[in-house]
């Protein structure tokens, strides 16, 4: 069969979307693993389809490039809005559902070329395990943010590999976020378990990498830096619990396409 497929990126976190709202496609983690591939196939982080869900503007199936089904991802959940509004109707307020449960998104600005604005509204969190220089928790997906120094000399394959697949967080594992205070912003790199490497940014993580930040800093809205581009994570807080989390930033047209499967 021949696919049709958008491409997207949110500050460089790319995904292929595909509406598959007609349950035309039902793919085998080989086919995704293919497509997701960056020297075989098309080339991206992860896969989404877009679903039907009754009560809901659309469902949002999450792959990793290492072809499973993953849990929630937040750059995008930024994009498959994008991809909804460019694609199927123009609405700027949306309700969708992801593995974790309801989420609303808005688009904040749409410019001639497809480059999009958007802001995510995230699940509450309200268990944060701290230790000596790390925190871990769920934001959506499994994350533990550790607080360095110089986070462009931090070796976050070899050290992000050894967290991710250590005893303490077996057998799941986790992603991991290396965090450097800087100049009143975050500036977070990941490593995301289902890739298998640091990826330029990650929505889940630097939305944990945020609500870290708060038990230190006496702050509830964050800039951050990635190495693909800029986010803004803001919430409300209340002793350990936190609420109404938006996560915002750009979601990217990059092309689209046909591949045969």
């Amino acid at each position: 069969m021949m696919l049709p497929f958008e491409k997207y990126h949110g500050t460089g976190n790319d995904f292929i979307v595909i509406d598959n709202r007609l349950h035309i496609f039902s793919p085998s983690s080989e086919v995704v693993s293919f497509l997701c591939n960056r020297r075989l196939g098309i080339g991206a982080d992860g896969l989404m389809l877009l679903e039907t869900k009754e009560g809901y503007d659309f469902s949002m199936r999450y792959y990793n490039s290492d072809g499973y089904e993953g849990s929630m991802c937040g750059n995008g959940g930024r994009c498959i809005s994008a991809f909804y509004n460019k694609n199927i109707a123009p609405q700027k307020k949306l309700r969708f559902y992801a593995i974790d449960g309801a989420h609303h998104s808005e688009i904040l600005m749409k410019d001639n070329v497809n480059n999009f604005l958007v802001k995510l509204l995230m699940q509450d969190v309200d268990n944060v395990k701290s230790h000596t220089n790390d925190f871990f928790l769920n934001t959506g997906s499994p994350h533990v943010v550790a607080f360095v120094d110089n986070a462009d000399e931090t070796d976050v394959v070899t050290f992000g590999k050894q967290i991710r697949f250590s005893s303490e967080y077996a057998p799941s594992g986790t992603n991991v976020n290396f965090v450097e205070k800087r100049e009143g912003k975050l500036y977070v790199r990941t490593y995301e378990r289902g890739v298998e490497d640091e990826t330029l940014s990650c929505g889940t993580g630097v939305t944990a990498s945020a609500i870290a930040a708060s038990f230190t800093e006496d702050l509830n809205d964050f800039d951050i830096i990635t190495r693909g581009g800029n986010l803004n994570v803001s919430f409300q807080k209340a002793e350990s619990s936190f609420t109404h989390i938006w996560l915002e930033g750009p979601a990217t047209f990059v092309f689209s396409g046909k591949i045969k499967i």
